[in-house]
This record gives structure tokens, C-alpha cells and sequence, in this order.
């Protein structure tokens, strides 16, 4: 008889800095991932010295800011992230957290920029407020929580999900990955009564927990029933 040894619970820091990083995005991630993953929370307030030698992945969650507001809230603790990034760390950004690996931020992708889907060729949505849009992921057809997500251009890079217009919604560059809608969302998101229908109930959870495990760690999920 084999035993089946126990497998060690990876550790996600999430940082939280509301609005920009907002509290709803933070609880939705919580939510979706707690279960298989340690989590901890950061903020703008100076880490420890070994705060993320504990860490394998940093999620970056959804909310509100501009390039001033990233700098001053970062400012404290930008040199142990990108020590924490060069020692093979991974990086998740979700909406305001994707557009943070541009290059005017941490300046982490390769050869790609971030840039506002709404202002694409084609986008089928043209301003910035919360809505739902139609998404292919990994083949199949969704519809996704979405507020001024972003979009990827150039470089090379895998895409996991694609808007209506053809453009990249969900990626992977390396140690990146990088999401344009809210997977994290929460019913309470789809308070509008043309958006109640969309409620995803938990399903685009388990996509997000899918995209970090098959996609970021590579480790596919193997459960015992």
C-alpha cells in the first residue's frame, strides 16, 4: 500500500491599498483562493526584512490609482518586492494590478505593454464602468466581470483567455500572469439587473485557482475523493 504524503500549501501575498487595491478585489481573491493557498496581506507600511522569503506568489488585485498614487504607496517596500521577484518569484496583477507590470511601474514584462482594452480597435466596450463582457477562455465562451481592464500588446507571451475583438484578456510571460477581468467578483458586483443573469456562482473562482495552478506554479491539481 503507498502512502500519500501530504502536500505543502503554497503562500500568496496579497496586497491591499483601498481604493487602488481595493478591499472588494482582496476579499473576492481571498474567497477564491484560501482554501488551497496560505494568504497574507500587505499594505504601503514597511515589511519585514523576511516577509516574503515565506512568499511564492504576489497577487496585485484589482481597483483605482494612477502612476503618482503607485509611487508613493510602493515606495516603502518596492525594493524588497523586486528582490523577492528576482530570487524566481511569481507576480499576478488583476485589472490595476496587471496595468502595475507596464513599464511605466514595476516595469516587469518583456517586450509588452499594458494598455486599456476600451480604447482597442473593435473593444466592445468604449468607456470605463462595470459591466460584464463576452470572453473565450482557453476555447470556451464566458462572460466576465470587466471595469477598464487592460489588454497586452506585443512581445511574446502565452494568452489563457481572449476578449470578443480578438484581443489577449488573460496571459502568461514567465513568472507573470496577468488578468484584464474580475475573476475574484463577488455577487454583490452584479447588483445591476441587466448583469444579475451573469453571476458566474463561484465558477470564475475556480478558473482564477486554475490560472495560478496550471498556469504560474505549472502544478496541475490532482484532489482525493
Amino acid at each position: 500500500m503507498h502512502s500519500v504524503l501530504p502536500v505543502t500549501k503554497k503562500t500568496i501575498a496579497i496586497f491591499l491599498h483601498h481604493p487602488t487595491c481595493s478591499i472588494d478585489s482582496v476579499n473576492g481573491i481571498i474567497r477564491a483562493l484560501s482554501t488551497d493557498y496560505h494568504i497574507k496581506i500587505w499594505t504601503n507600511y514597511k515589511v519585514s526584512e523576511d516577509y516574503f522569503e515565506s512568499v511564492d506568489l504576489v497577487v496585485f488585485p484589482g481597483g483605482d490609482g494612477d502612476a503618482g498614487v503607485f509611487k508613493k504607496i510602493m515606495k516603502l517596500n518596492s525594493d524588497d518586492f523586486k528582490r523577492f521577484m528576482s530570487r524566481g518569484g511569481k507576480f499576478l496583477g488583476i485589472c490595476m494590478g496587471a496595468y502595475w507590470a507596464d513599464h511605466y511601474y514595476f516595469d516587469l514584462l518583456k517586450g509588452t505593454r499594458v494598455v486599456q482594452y476600451i480604447k482597442r480597435p473593435r473593444a466592445d466596450v468604449k468607456s470605463s464602468y462595470g459591466t460584464t463582457v463576452p470572453v473565450y477562455w482557453r476555447g470556451q465562451q464566458k462572460r466576465m466581470y470587466f471595469y477598464d481592464g487592460p489588454t497586452f500588446v506585443g512581445g511574446d507571451f502565452e494568452v489563457v483567455a481572449s476578449y470578443a475583438n480578438g484581443d489577449p484578456m488573460a496571459i502568461i510571460q514567465g513568472p507573470l500572469g496577468l488578468i484584464g477581468c474580475h475573476l475574484e467578483s463577488e455577487s454583490n458586483w452584479y447588483t445591476r439587473k441587466y448583469m444579475q443573469p451573469h453571476w458566474h456562482g463561484g465558477e470564475h473562482h475556480a478558473l482564477l485557482n486554475t490560472f495560478i495552478t496550471d498556469f504560474l506554479f505549472k502544478e496541475r491539481q490532482l484532489r482525493l475523493f
